[in-house]
């Protein structure tokens, strides 16, 4: 199931994701917990031969060989090669998730557009909504190894009520050599046309709209199926593999701590546990295993999608708008706002706070221009110079302000001054 901690990082405060870092299910621990401690125990493994069972030669030429692989570890490009691929499964694993096939803009159409209150009315909205959702199984039984385990044959599907007998009949003695979880699509669209000339469905648009609808879900489906068929390029995927774990297979020799006593390069302190390899062990293969949890998410690993409550919802919500939410509507009546001319609900004590905050209007709303009160001139006085009695001039001061005063334009002081803006806005004055 997916692992939700949206409550808890709600508010921003010191050390806020501390609380996250000790869940197990659902965690980076559990992903990588075993290849951490493979890790180790070769690390510690070869570290031991080298203080312990090595002769002096062999110690020499462990040292040497150590040296030699530390010097062109870096040469390998992980963290490209590792970041760029992640950053591609993330966003494949987002869109996967945005192409999953819900009911809710298609059951508001069929509601609203296939009408009747009668029996037949009813079960024409039900059967398109019930067609939809069979189309929306059939294609994640083939993607998802969750519903499989749900839906393992047809029969569990017509014994879950998606689909009858007479129609899993039909289903069957259609042959093709692809996936036929286009047929009850097919189905609602010729079931739509009975409608309308049964006139259930008033008017060509509405036909049109429902089409549209359809047309819209049945792309998802597709998607999905487009999906599971076209993985990213396998060689891409054994290329960070193999980055991955060759760069950490020559950490084990080269990361190893050497006798200080030799004065080599960067070797001058013996810690025996090298805490900042494992760390890079830990971010790096903790990367590539990320990738490995989300590449396919309709498996069945802890934050992988929940498809077979999605299933359950759907169906659901999608027969209660068609059947008995059809015009069943509450009686229009007059709001509690009906005499006021501003709405203004109430808050609770946790929220009242919010009232004593004034309303954004806007970051220059309250600046106005102003100029000294003892230089103010209207229009007239502006003296006849050339370059200031243009007519465009004279219309754009006129519209700005009429109390501009021009004899004051490229003084050093007076004339126009920008006011200051409200204190509770910028906590100053502002000239």
């Amino acid at each position: 199931m997916t692992i939700s901690y949206t409550l808890e990082v709600a508010n921003a405060r010191f050390a806020g994701f501390s609380k996250l870092l000790f869940r197990w299910k659902g965690s980076i621990y559990k992903l990588l917990y075993k290849e951490f401690l493979v890790f180790a125990t070769l690390y510690t493994t070869l570290s031991l031969v080298y203080r312990l069972q090595l002769t002096a030669d062999q110690r020499q030429l462990f040292e040497e060989v150590a040296l030699y692989v530390n010097r062109y570890t870096d040469l390998i490009p992980l963290s490209f090669v590792l970041g760029f691929y992640v950053s591609l499964v993330v966003n494949r694993w987002w869109s996967q998730y945005t192409s999953i096939p819900l009911p809710d803009q298609l059951m508001m159409v069929v509601s609203a557009n296939v009408h009747g209150v009668d029996e037949r009315g009813r079960i024409l909205r039900r059967t398109l909504m019930r067609y939809a959702n069979l189309s929306s199984v059939l294609i994640l039984r083939s993607v998802s190894t969750r519903v499989r385990k749900r839906f393992p044959t047809m029969e569990h599907i017509v014994e879950a009520g998606f689909m009858t007998r007479d129609e899993l009949k039909k289903f069957d003695s259609l042959y093709s050599d692809f996936n036929k979880y286009w047929i009850p699509l097919a189905w609602f669209t010729n079931l739509a046309a009975q409608a309308r000339r049964e006139g259930r469905v008033r008017d060509d648009v509405a036909l049109r709209l429902l089409m549209d609808e359809l047309n819209n879900y049945r792309a998802k489906c597709s998607m999905l199926f487009h999906y599971d068929w076209i993985s990213i390029p396998l060689v891409y995927t054994q290329v960070v593999t193999i980055a991955v774990y060759s760069f950490f297979a020559v950490c084990l020799i080269g990361r190893q701590f050497l006798d200080t006593t030799k004065d080599y390069k960067d070797h001058k302190l013996d810690f025996y546990v090298p805490v900042f390899t494992l760390l890079q062990f830990f971010f790096y293969a903790g990367w590539l295993k990320v990738a490995e949890q989300i590449i396919n998410p309709f498996g069945e690993d802890d934050d992988d999608f929940e498809t077979n409550k999605l299933i359950d919802r759907n169906i659901q919500v999608s027969l209660l708008a068609v059947d008995d939410m059809h015009q069943n509507l509450p009686p229009a009546e007059k709001d509690k706002y009906w005499n006021e001319s501003t709405a203004q609900p109430p808050y609770t004590l946790a929220t009242a706070s919010e009232t004593l905050k004034p309303s954004f209007l806007g970051s220059t709303f309250d600046m106005r221009m102003t100029d000294d009160s003892n230089q103010q001139q209207t229009m007239d006085a502006i003296p006849n110079t050339p370059s200031l009695r243009t007519p465009m001039l004279g219309r754009f001061l006129t519209a700005a302000s009429p109390a501009i005063s021009l004899k004051n334009f490229g003084r050093p002081k007076g004339g126009l001054h920008m006011l200051r803006l409200r204190g509770d806005s910028l906590g100053g004055d502002c000239h």
